[in-house]
């Protein structure tokens, strides 16, 4: 037969189990656990541990964090970068599981699926920060720049969603003005231009794509940044 004092105990148990699963639901609801500022932060220390060779983050995306990230997720990133296979963001910033929502494609473009992937993790995970991530020497960027006639199969939509860029490099970037035949005569420093001002481009649009974006944006819960990664020395540099 259980005593008093044990049924005590037994309650006074139970409800701090119901009290911490009350917490567990509330938080995962809740605000993000770093601001926008904070977590590009993250993102910098880890560049900076990835450039000195210092990184930590494979380590701990063992087991014991897939187990604890299997029902639920709490990214503080939105990295929007390139497909090119010398730029993974995990890598680059040495995070592991759970800590940055990442889409990858040529270019960097928000095509409509690319915009409803940014905002379910805007919205519905409260990530709290966009960097639209570019690189040096992007290929599809290179491609756009050296065009000639329509390429074939798809990459066609690639080149057209990036040559507004490159036409606006070629107005505003300071190798080509008094330049003739740009393209030609000053290809790499244009597609530099061309790829910085791709990134500035597409996070301008992006607010003006999505409605949801431009609401969270709007009322202070979204920061968006672009940044470039430099193929030679692996630094990351916000340009934004």
């Amino acid at each position: 037969m259980i005593n008093m004092g044990t049924l005590k105990r037994l309650s006074a148990i139970i409800g701090l189990v119901v009290c911490a699963s009350g917490l567990a639901i509330a938080n995962s609801g809740s605000a993000p656990a770093v601001s926008a500022d904070e977590a590009l932060q993250k993102l910098m220390d880890g560049n900076k541990h990835y450039v000195e060779g210092q990184m930590t983050a494979c380590k701990q995306s063992d087991a014991s964090a897939r187990a604890a990230l299997a029902t639920s997720q709490k990214p503080y990133a939105i990295i929007l970068s390139c497909s090119d296979s010398r730029v993974p963001p995990e890598i680059i910033f040495d995070k592991g599981l759970g800590e940055l929502f990442v889409i990858r494609v040529a270019g960097n473009i928000p095509d409509p699926i690319v915009l409803g992937s940014i905002e379910y993790a805007a919205e519905h995970l409260g990530t709290p920060l966009i960097m639209v991530l570019g690189h040096e020497r992007c290929g599809a960027v290179t491609a756009t720049v050296n065009a000639k006639g329509k390429p074939e199969g798809n990459i066609g939509a690639i080149v057209k969603a990036i040559n507004p860029a490159v036409k606006a490099a070629i107005k505003e970037c300071d190798a080509c003005k008094g330049v003739k035949k740009c393209k030609e005569t000053k290809n790499a420093e244009l597609v530099e231009c061309a790829i910085g001002m791709n990134m500035k481009m597409v996070a301008a649009s992006l607010t003006k794509k999505s409605s949801v974006l431009k609401h969270l944006a709007d009322q202070g819960k979204l920061k968006i940044v672009t940044a470039k990664y430099d193929l030679d020395d692996g630094t990351v540099t916000v340009t934004k």
